[in-house]
């Protein structure tokens, strides 16, 4: 079958689509295909062999790679003709657990409709992507196979929710396999459904525990408390010393006052796509710009915390306590250099004179786009006109993708871009996930304009 080359052909080839692509998303939804569970491992191979299938039989050349991490890793191509670029597509296959079953309101791996939206675990992030890419390369082929010469890769990691170092250690050891002159990381999304939206900076980020010791052992709270500097009161006020008055972050020696340029995050939405129950304030104070806090500054979240678990509680004042600390830098800054600083600040306000101990666990760096690149410039017109929209909005995201630093770092001309199917109501990573197929196919239609489109 052959389309017309243009946007309304293309958008309503891909939404005459749609049984196809549910179809697609049940199949591949329906494997639990959690990395590192060997309970597991025939669903991860079988999510794999499934996504390989679907690429041969768009005539891609498929090969599927054993990574170093036990993942099953693919690298689809299509080779370009002489002098004509070549596009790099990426996505996913493993997910999350889904975590308890009475959490869900169908089976998480059972693709059901509700109310226009699709449920099911990857529904969104990101085997929704995964048919999105199938989706594109049908309607684009079907308005010219060949590209116009243009060359395909398509590369669908297995390990990405838990951490991707296998897909890492094959850029390092076999970069040939990633060189594209446009990257298209599908693994982000629209700031809200039916606003098109590039995704044109990552935050960095670390990891770090923070020990704080005021004595020898525990005493009882009887004899010794009041007196005894308890360690969690002497934890908290420490970690407090990270924040003004506000909630704003603040680190000693590091600017945490950037200002987002680009589209803005009404306080309104953000309450909404964050839950925030009524009643209490964000953090940043009466004027909170969203944006700024969660796109362009550093932040730092307390994702544990440990002293004696509640259950085994006893009349004694506990003489240690830990936290870790999830550390998010902009990309202009060096997320190593801002985490030694956090430690620094920690020491240097701990309460009471506590011995505060931090240990750095990990890093990753941010991420910026160029958004004049032509390649960048494209996608953003075929998301505009794939919505019908006057302008594709662009958005930081607070969270990191460390793919995008080992290939730009690989291959350091080419473009890369970051978009996708996701939006806040999506729930990625938590129970009810689900995706809006309208979203699927706008982004299918925009991806396949951008490759009718782009010649480098």
């Amino acid at each position: 079958m052959s389309i017309e080359n243009s946007p309304s052909a293309i958008v309503e080839a891909v939404r005459a689509d749609r049984e196809r692509i549910f179809q697609e998303l049940s199949e591949v939804v329906a494997f639990n295909s959690v990395h590192g569970d060997p309970e597991l491992a025939d669903q991860t191979a079988g999510s794999a062999a499934w996504v390989a299938a679907r690429l041969e039989g768009l005539g891609l050349s498929v090969e599927e790679i054993d990574a170093a991490d036990g993942s099953h890793a693919l690298v689809a191509t299509r080779p370009a003709a002489e002098g004509r670029p070549t596009v790099l597509l990426y996505c996913h296959h493993d997910v999350v657990p889904a975590g308890p079953r009475e959490n869900w309101e169908s089976d998480p791996f059972t693709l059901t409709e509700r109310d226009g939206r699709w449920y099911g675990r990857g529904a969104a992030d990101c085997k929704g992507n995964i048919v999105m890419h199938l989706a594109a390369l049908r309607a684009a082929f079907a308005a010219d196979e060949d590209l116009g010469g243009t060359g395909i890769t398509v590369v669908v990691e297995g390990s990405e929710e838990q951490g991707g170092e296998g897909l890492e250690d094959l850029i390092d050891k076999r970069p040939e396999l990633f060189t594209a002159d446009a990257i298209l990381i599908a693994d982000t999304g629209n700031f809200a459904a039916g606003v098109p939206t590039l995704t044109t900076t990552l935050r960095g980020g670390a990891q770090l525990v923070v020990r704080v010791d005021t004595m020898a052992a525990p005493v009882h709270s009887g004899l010794f408390g009041g007196a005894a500097p308890d360690a969690v009161f002497a934890l908290a006020r420490t970690l407090d010393s990270l924040r003004d008055e506000d909630g704003n972050t603040v680190i000693d020696g590091v600017d945490t006052a950037q200002e987002w340029p680009g589209h803005p995050y009404p306080a309104e939405d953000f309450r909404r796509d964050a839950g925030v129950l009524d009643g209490v304030a964000l953090a940043g104070g009466p004027d909170v710009k969203p944006a700024d806090l969660v796109w362009a500054r550093p932040s730092i979240a307390v994702t544990g915390l440990t002293s004696t678990p509640v259950d085994k509680a006893v009349n004694a004042v506990p003489a240690t306590a830990q936290a870790k600390l999830n550390l998010r830098v902009p990309p202009e800054l060096d997320p190593a250099d801002v985490a030694g600083k956090v430690a620094e600040h920690l020491k240097n306000h701990a309460a009471y004179g506590a011995r505060v101990t931090v240990d750095v666990v990990e890093t990753n760096p941010g991420f910026a786009a160029d958004p004049q690149a032509p390649a960048i410039a494209t996608l953003k017109e075929a998301l505009a006109d794939a919505y019908g929209e006057e302008e594709a909005v662009e958005q930081g995201s607070g969270g990191s993708i460390p793919l995008t630093a080992s290939l730009s770092a690989a291959h350091p001309d080419a473009s890369i871009a970051l978009f996708g199917v996701e939006e806040p109501t999506c729930l990625i990573h938590s129970a009810n996930e689900s995706v809006s197929p309208d979203e699927i196919e706008r982004v299918a239609a925009a991806e396949a304009l951008f490759l009718l489109r782009y010649r480098g």
